[in-house]
């Protein structure tokens, strides 16, 4: 009986999400630096998400993504030179003589993918192991690939902070996915399902309260709305959007199976935009921090409009395929 409630509440949190996800971002934003001093539950927040989604993994898993990597090295071209350089020509087409605005939507998309990916994967079924593979790679090349792609596109030389970046993956990702993986080792398939079953609901909570924190932060950059801002919120929601619709297209293109389609759309539409907005407010100046920062804006409800996206088009193509075998 207490399963079946977590279970009930996981099924409408589920169908909830594209709903939820909108509210906890306008929530966000409408309490601002009231609730802003709850930043540093993020990490833990995260760190809860990557455990309960690790569950059921193995090392064995990870080790096939490592053998065949050919879906790890799509998501790196997505990443890190189809999307900066599409974000640079949308910049150079709409806004030619704004180099400011042209390195914000640069630095957006060069920033290597989000830590959520991860959460939404799980959450949509995709590819565990491979999702950890690309988070885990990405974020540990980036202190090399991001200057270096800010440097070709934008003309501007950075240093990232190596030692922050890998604290917040062994905060989020490395420490959590282990312990969840060693957990899957030793435990017996039930006890899996159980643990899931049990923790996935508040896993759900978690991102909600992660994506109201985050809103937050966009509280100060949304007071004076005039039309340049407005066209240039409208240009980060067209490009992070072209991100997820990219990497699902190169996934399909590739004839990849579903789960790592799904995996692909999310790792290469997602960014660490908290990592992003560092590199701007540190080395740059206010107009090309708000482009890159207003992406907090689309990412999760567009993450959530994708996953509407991708369980509609599989579920109705699993259906065909399945009237036209029967045929």
């Amino acid at each position: 009986m207490v399963m079946n409630v977590f279970q009930l509440t996981n099924q409408f949190l589920s169908k909830a999400m594209p709903i939820f996800i909108p509210i906890s971002l306008i929530l966000g934003i409408l309490l601002g630096h009231h609730i802003t001093h709850l930043l540093f539950l993020v990490p833990w927040l995260f760190a809860f998400m990557t455990f309960t989604g690790s569950i059921g993994s193995t090392f064995k898993q990870l080790g096939m993504v490592v053998r065949h990597p050919f879906p790890v090295i799509l998501a790196f071209i997505v990443l890190h030179i189809a999307m900066p350089l599409f974000a640079w020509g949308i910049g150079h087409v709409l806004y030619a003589h704004d180099h400011f605005t042209i390195t914000g939507f640069v630095i957006s998309a060069a920033i290597p993918t989000g830590v959520t990916s991860f959460v939404w994967v799980m959450m949509q079924k995709g590819n565990v192991p491979l999702v950890l593979t690309v988070i885990l790679i990405d974020t540990l090349l980036s202190p090399f690939i991001v200057p270096l792609t800010i440097m070709i596109l934008a003309g501007q030389s950075v240093e990232l902070n190596v030692v922050d970046l890998m604290k917040d993956l062994f905060t989020m990702i490395v420490v959590p996915s282990l312990l969840g993986l060693i957990f899957s080792q030793f435990t017996s398939k039930e006890l899996q399902k159980k643990a899931t079953s049990t923790l996935s609901p508040f896993s759900k909570i978690g991102m909600f309260l992660v994506v109201m924190i985050n809103g937050s932060v966009m509280t100060p950059y949304l007071h004076h709305i005039n039309l340049k801002i407005l066209l240039i919120i409208l240009t980060v929601l067209f490009i992070s959007a072209s991100g997820y619709l990219l990497s699902w297209l190169i996934g399909a293109l590739f004839h990849l199976k579903t789960d790592m389609v799904i995996t692909l759309t999310y790792s290469g539409g997602m960014r660490n935009i908290s990592a992003g907005s560092v590199i701007a407010v540190s080395f740059f100046p206010p107009q090309v921090v708000f482009p890159v920062i207003i992406g907090m804006l689309f990412q999760q409800v567009l993450a959530s409009v994708y996953g509407q996206l991708l369980t509609k088009f599989y579920h109705h193509r699993s259906k065909n395929i399945t009237i036209t075998t029967s045929h």
